[in-house]
């Protein structure tokens, strides 16, 4: 299976909403998904949503528990008035860090790699990357959820801060 080229930060494929996928069985799309999960694996990443692979589909891989997961057309909807804010990362913005708010609980709906039916509900960090991923689909980056970009640096510059803060 092929590592494929992530798309960075100011390409056009990822600013664009992502279309749904038609059929979820189909082999190109099986495919794709078994790429994305090799390809997020040696980019040592937790997840991968299509368009940053240059693939303008309704789809994203996370490492879950066991193993990779895939969650085709989803659809996420906050459980709660509880939002939480993390820093984040993203393998389109390498070197980047930052702090963003989102909702603690999320339930979610799709397809998964078999084009079953799939329905949960998450939170902590599976909540936050499936999050993070349906906004990929959704043409929006992690710096545009942002409310203070001081909290916005390259990770070497945040990780040495953070240590001289300690002091």
């Amino acid at each position: 299976m092929p590592i494929l080229k992530i798309a960075r930060m100011g390409h056009p494929v990822l600013l664009r909403e992502a279309e749904p996928v038609d059929d979820p069985t189909h082999p190109e799309i099986r495919r794709l998904i078994a790429d994305m999960a090799e390809t997020m694996q040696d980019a040592s990443g937790i997840g991968l949503a299509a368009p940053q692979v240059h693939v303008p589909l309704r789809l994203f891989v996370w490492r879950g528990t066991p193993g990779v997961s895939a969650l085709i057309n989803p659809e996420l909807e906050p459980v709660g008035e509880e939002v939480e804010s993390a820093w984040e990362g993203c393998l389109s913005i390498p070197g980047l860090r930052g702090c963003v708010s989102r909702p603690k609980r999320i339930r979610f709906r799709g397809l998964d790699a078999g084009g079953n039916p799939v329905e949960g509900e998450a939170e902590g960090m599976t909540a936050r990357v499936m999050q993070h991923e349906t906004d990929h689909l959704d043409g929006v980056m992690y710096p545009m959820r942002m409310r203070d970009l001081a909290l916005f640096g390259f990770t070497e510059e945040l990780a040495r801060a953070a240590g001289s803060a300690g002091r």
